[in-house]
């Protein structure tokens, strides 16, 4: 049997399996085994499983995850995501639908210092929906604006999904956290801006609140974890940009600088240290393994030579490049709505990357691209899984009621891929005046 016909059928295989209900990572395993079994040898097999399962989980580079996840589980119990939605709250919880928005504006700051989407809506969940509930906000607005506020944190930098992609496609998680900037907070604008024109034209969703006095609104900055979060965000990001240090070392400096924050505030205990080192094992053993996976799967499918197959004879038919970008979006948009996204990655980016090098595109154009669009399938029906995180968070509000809130979010998502889909030099244009070309 041919290498082409193996890999075709180990894809189909795989993904027979994972639609029966097998866990991705396992589904990738086996077919990667199978396929370079029969490919190669079964002593390559079982070498191949080895060599990756080492080089992966001793890897130093990608201690990156952990460490920015051990920064967001401290983040979460320091209290910044509450102290940040209470300022914004302050600025322009009055107007109609302005909790809403502090909302979108607090998923932008919390997500400068926690990558994680469930993180992000947990936190706002407990801080800003009661708050909603007080103040006779529609549950549709008040649960869709939350899910869709949350999905700005693997946007905006530091974002667990870019250091996935950045592993698995090569790329410069620097170049890959720089670039998610501009569209990260086109979409917090335009998401304002798409909740002012929802309750302007139905105003009963959204009743008025009263005005917070400007001494208010002044205590509420100082103590509203701004300073913190831009202190923290100048020292990893910007520290990651100038080149001071590492991913790995800002990821280092971010959780270390959190913890501080959580000490000084009183927030952060013994106990609570215990369990965000807890989780953060977890979440490493977790990445790991699925990164392992992945990367044997996509062993398997490179020997195959079906990628190879596939690039060409897409360059080949000489038809507009755009028709083949919609139909790369359309697929990661339909994918989506189903499977979790470090998923996607993992299963897709073997595939089309070769295809995107091709055509010319830029890798981490691609990556904020492919983000964007996994965003947009996480909040549509039939199984938008941020959505379904949503109804976990608040199990007493219909599904039903929260994907019938999303739409004005999913329609500024959409205006935001087409922006950055017809001008990649918007996502593209900082990280090369940060590194060069």
């Amino acid at each position: 049997m041919d290498p082409v016909t193996i890999g075709f059928i180990a894809m189909v295989g795989f993904l027979l399996f994972m639609f029966l209900g097998l866990p991705v990572p396992i589904s990738m395993l086996f077919f990667a085994v199978f396929g370079i079994l029969l490919m190669r040898s079964p002593t390559a097999a079982f070498q191949a499983v080895a060599s990756d399962i080492f080089q992966n989980f001793s890897s130093y580079t990608l201690t990156v995850a952990p460490m920015f996840g051990l920064m967001g589980f401290l983040a979460s119990y320091s209290g910044i995501g509450e102290s940040l939605f209470n300022a914004a709250d302050k600025f322009i919880g009055h107007k109609r639908g302005g909790i809403a928005s502090s909302v979108q504006i607090a998923c932008a700051l919390f997500g400068a210092i926690c990558g994680s989407i469930p993180a992000t809506m947990g936190t706002m969940v407990t801080v800003a929906y009661p708050e909603m509930k007080k103040r006779e906000y529609s549950v549709s607005l008040s649960t869709a604006s939350i899910a869709a506020g949350s999905s700005l944190a693997v946007l905006i930098p530091p974002s667990a999904t870019m250091i996935i992609y950045g592993v698995v496609a090569e790329e410069s998680i620097g170049r890959l956290f720089i670039a998610g900037i501009v569209p990260g907070l086109m979409l917090m604008l335009l998401q304002v801006f798409g909740i002012w024109l929802w309750v302007k034209r139905r105003p009963e969703i959204a009743p008025l609140a009263e005005r917070a006095s400007w001494s208010e609104r002044i205590a509420a900055l100082k103590k509203g974890g701004l300073i913190e979060v831009i202190i923290i965000f100048l020292l990893v990001i910007g520290g990651m940009f100038a080149g001071w240090y590492t991913p790995t070392e800002a990821a280092s400096i971010g959780a270390l600088g959190m913890l501080a924050v959580g000490l000084v505030q009183r927030k952060i205990n013994f106990k609570v240290l215990s369990t965000c080192l807890v989780a953060s094992a977890k979440l490493a053993a977790m990445v790991f393994f699925i990164i392992t996976c992945g990367a044997l799967f996509g062993r398997m499918f490179t020997l195959s030579t079906l990628p190879r197959i596939m690039a060409d004879f897409i360059i080949n038919l000489n038809a507009p490049v755009w028709i083949f970008m919609v139909g790369i979006v359309i697929i990661y948009f339909i994918l989506g709505m189903f499977i979790d996204g470090i998923a996607i990655i993992l299963i897709t980016v073997p595939i089309f990357k070769p295809i995107m090098a091709g055509l010319g595109y830029d890798g981490v154009w691609f990556g904020v691209l492919m983000v964007m669009v996994l965003i947009l399938g996480g909040l549509t029906p039939p199984v938008g899984l941020n959505c379904f995180y949503m109804k976990g968070f608040c199990k007493d509000v219909p599904l039903h009621k929260i994907f019938s809130g999303v739409w004005p979010f999913v329609i500024s998502i959409v205006i935001v891929i087409f922006i950055i889909m017809a001008f990649p030099s918007l996502t593209t244009w900082l990280p090369t005046l940060f590194y060069g070309n």
